[in-house]
């Protein structure tokens, strides 16, 4: 019996044994995480420790970099100091400044070659003229002479252009200040004497109005019928069109300026002397 007491005190004994193993254990490993933890957080801090050791030790290199330069003109050597990712992504790059010089060189040449294309028998021909006998080489000879005489003289009547210009403007002003008379004299003897001139064909248009001031209109519808005829291309024609039909009507020949103001308008239509034969077409009795 006594032994029997015995056991069963040691079967009760031992789930408390068991329940005290269990308990210690989870202490010890509760210290052992915190244990680790801590360890972590001295590890973290002593990383931030040697890098700002790191960043002051590169600033102090550089401020001793920079007191040295100033005493020499030695460049400072560049520290490289690590930055973070958003700083480089951020910051400019620097940019190279590279200044171009413009090329001396002269421009390519073109190609101006011409292939020459000799002509044919047949056409050499054609411009090769028969050599004359004695008597019509003589006349000719004689004509050339001549042509070139009279070459040579119309050359030394020929006068400066800016003269004659100046005569133009001097007889359209004797106009303008009342002298009628003396500046359709002058015009008119401008246009007979220099027929080729680019003014010609106004001298004639401002003689003929002169003479439609001095009421002569018979006269004045020789000299415009004289500039339709001999300058059909000139600028005042359409004008002097218009003014000889003008005449006409002051010449009670109404049937005649219908068929000067009829042209204007189906010759030269969109035009502004069309406009004002139109109008004087619908204004003359029918």
């Amino acid at each position: 019996m006594p032994a029997r007491s015995v056991i069963f005190r040691l079967l009760a004994a031992a789930p408390l044994c068991a329940l005290g193993a269990c308990a210690t254990t989870a202490s010890s490993e509760a210290e052992v995480s915190a244990l680790r933890s801590e360890l972590r957080t001295l590890r973290a801090s002593q990383e931030r420790l040697v890098e700002r050791v790191a960043r002051l030790e590169a600033h102090d290199a550089v401020s001793r970099a920079g007191a040295s330069s100033e005493g020499s003109s030695a460049r400072p050597i560049p520290v490289k100091v690590e930055a973070s990712a958003q700083e480089s992504l951020g910051a400019t790059p620097e940019l190279a400044v590279v200044k171009l010089k413009p090329r001396h060189e002269p421009a390519p040449k073109l190609p101006t070659a011409v292939a020459v294309m000799e002509p044919d028998d047949e056409q050499m021909e054609m411009f090769i003229s028969p050599a004359p006998d004695e008597g019509s080489a003589a006349s000719a000879s004689a004509a050339s002479a001549a042509t070139m005489v009279a070459s040579n003289e119309d050359a030394g009547e020929q006068q400066d252009p800016d003269v004659l210009d100046a005569e133009f403007d001097k007889a359209v002003n004797m106009l303008r200040t009342g002298n009628v008379e003396g500046g359709v004299e002058k015009l008119r003897r401008f246009a007979d004497e220099n027929p080729r001139h680019p003014r010609a064909d106004n001298a004639l248009y401002f003689s003929g109005l002169g003479q439609i001031g001095l009421n002569e209109f018979k006269g004045a519808a020789k000299t415009f019928e004289r500039l339709i005829d001999k300058y059909p291309a000139g600028d005042a024609m359409l004008d002097g069109m218009l003014r000889l039909a003008e005449c006409r009507m002051r010449l009670n020949q109404s049937a005649d300026a219908k068929v000067l103001y009829t042209r204007v308008v189906t010759q030269f239509p969109g035009t502004a002397a069309a406009t004002q034969a139109e109008q004087r077409l619908a204004a003359l009795p029918q």
